[in-house]
């Protein structure tokens, strides 16, 4: 029997993260992440933006696909190796003045809670809406990734509703400021050398990972926002609910979930790893 790793094809987080529209939740909450001016100094002291513009957003992407699909051993291993880089991020913001250290669970809280909503998000807006019990099983699902980069669950709210009102107090408070980071990362999301597969589509995600920030965050970020696009990113995620059941496999599920589903049908007994290095 093929090896599903911490959740398996049964769960919550299978069906969320599976599609191919987590994209544009990573992209958002990229966004999200760099607002914080803690996480901010964390990502300017590695230079991430600077000498690997994709590394940052490429690095969130496979973490959660690894989490969700790879083996218990891929899944630890991916985390473990995430967080021995995070031991070694810390020191004092250029910006605020404040000490800042990767491991803290504050900043872990804010990174995890921002790629959580935003990829139920998505999944809502182009898969179908989720029960209360089935955001919070997501939510529950999720406490694995997040014990697993260190966050202790203690940190977390109870509920998925609950994590969605911290984020709300963290955007409201004025804690998320406009910085060099934030700028570059925007800028890299708007300009930056997209990869070859995701050409095709990244106007659109780029489009949508502005256009679904909260509307402070929109503000932040200098993106000028009107009734007529709101109606526009409406009406093409819409279009994607709808035209998303006829998509083969291939079009509709990040190559990962692939992978994860044609191991269990006994195509192929390849790690997550040996499978990609061969797409």
């Amino acid at each position: 029997m093929a090896d599903t790793g911490y959740f398996g094809p049964d769960s919550i987080t299978w069906s969320v993260n599976q599609e191919i529209t987590v994209l544009f939740g990573g992209a958002r909450a990229l966004l999200m992440h760099a607002a914080h001016p803690l996480v901010a100094a964390g990502a300017r002291q590695t230079s991430f933006y600077q000498r690997d513009p994709w590394a940052r957003l490429i690095r969130t992407l496979q973490l959660q696909s690894t989490m969700t699909f790879g083996t218990e051993v891929e899944a630890t291993d991916a985390a473990d190796r995430i967080n021995r880089l995070h031991a070694r991020i810390s020191g004092i913001d250029s910006v605020t003045g404040e000490p800042y250290d990767a491991l803290d669970p504050e900043l872990l809280l804010w990174v995890h809670a921002c790629l959580e909503v935003s990829s139920i998000y998505f999944f809502e807006k182009t898969v179908r809406q989720l029960t209360i019990a089935e955001r919070d099983r997501y939510h529950h699902e999720n406490l694995v990734a997040a014990k697993l980069m260190l966050l202790p669950e203690d940190h977390v709210p109870a509920t998925y509703a609950g994590l969605e009102k911290y984020v709300a107090s963290v955007i409201d408070s004025g804690r998320l400021i406009r910085s060099d980071v934030s700028d570059n990362v925007a800028e890299i999301i708007k300009t930056g050398p997209v990869p070859a597969a995701l050409k095709p589509i990244w106007a659109f995600i780029r489009f949508a990972a502005f256009g679904t920030l909260p509307p402070p965050l929109r503000q932040l970020y200098g993106v000028r926002w009107s009734n007529g696009r709101q109606k526009f990113l409406d009406l093409n995620l819409a279009i994607l609910g709808k035209v998303r059941p006829i998509l083969p496999r291939r079009y509709r599920l990040i190559g990962p979930a692939r992978w994860a589903y044609e191991k269990i049908e006994g195509k192929h007994n390849l790690t997550l790893a040996e499978a990609a290095a061969r797409r």
